[in-house]
C-alpha cells in the first residue's frame, strides 16, 4: 500500500471518528436540554389569598410567600378586601392588632372592647416584634418582591375601596381580577386562604 493511500485511509478514519464524536456531543446536549426542561416542570407553586389587613394577619401570607420563593417556588399572593391594606402605601405602615374577639389576646373581651385597647395591643405586639428582631411587614414585602413573589391587588376591592394604582406599594401587581388569581390557583401545588 502506498503512503498516499495510507494517509487517505487515516484521514477518512479521523473524519469518521470526528463525525461520531460530534454526533455523540449533539446527543448529550439534547439529553441535557431534556433534563433541564424536566427540572423546570418540577417547580412548585403556591397561591395565597390574603383577606385580612390586621398586623397579626399580615405576617402569615408574607412569611409563607417569601420562604417558598426562597426555595424557588412560583408564588402569588392575591390580596382582597381588608388584605389589600397590607399593600397600601400609607395603611401598611399603620396596621393595627385587633384585641376584640381575638382568642389569643391575654385579656377578656370586655376589657379588649375599651377605647384605646387596639392601640395598646398593637404597641405591645410591635414592641415584641422589635425586641425579637422579627422582620417588619415592609421588610417582608420587600423580600417577597425581591424574591419574585407576585403580590397582587384585587381589582374589585381597589374599586370598592376607591384605591388607585399609585396608592399601592411599588412593585405590586395592581388591578388583578379574581379570574387571574383562580388560574394560578388551579395549577398551584399549594392553595391557602388567610
Amino acid at each position: 500500500m502506498s503512503t498516499d493511500a495510507s494517509t487517505a485511509d487515516e484521514s477518512t478514519a479521523e473524519e469518521a471518528d470526528l463525525a461520531a464524536l460530534r454526533a455523540r456531543v449533539d446527543d448529550l446536549e439534547a439529553q441535557l436540554a431534556e433534563v433541564d426542561a424536566d427540572a423546570g416542570d418540577d417547580q412548585r407553586s403556591m397561591t395565597i389569598i390574603a383577606t385580612k389587613g390586621s398586623l397579626d394577619m399580615a405576617y402569615p401570607p408574607l412569611i409563607l410567600a417569601s420562604t417558598a420563593a426562597a426555595f424557588g417556588w412560583d408564588v402569588v399572593v392575591f390580596h382582597t378586601f381588608w388584605g389589600l391594606d397590607v399593600l397600601h402605601e400609607e395603611k401598611a405602615e399603620n396596621l393595627q392588632l385587633s384585641a376584640v374577639g381575638n382568642p389569643s389576646m391575654p385579656m377578656p373581651n370586655a376589657l379588649a372592647a375599651l377605647p384605646g385597647m387596639d392601640r395598646l395591643a398593637t404597641r405591645m405586639m410591635q414592641k415584641k416584634i422589635d425586641e425579637n428582631g422579627t422582620a417588619s411587614i415592609q421588610e417582608l414585602i420587600d423580600v417577597s418582591l425581591e424574591s419574585g413573589v407576585d403580590l397582587q391587588a384585587c381589582q374589585m376591592t381597589m374599586e370598592l375601596m376607591d384605591y388607585d394604582d399609585e396608592d399601592m406599594i411599588d412593585g405590586v401587581t395592581t388591578q388583578v381580577g379574581a379570574a387571574t388569581a383562580l388560574e394560578h390557583m388551579a395549577d398551584a401545588d399549594v392553595q391557602l386562604l388567610v
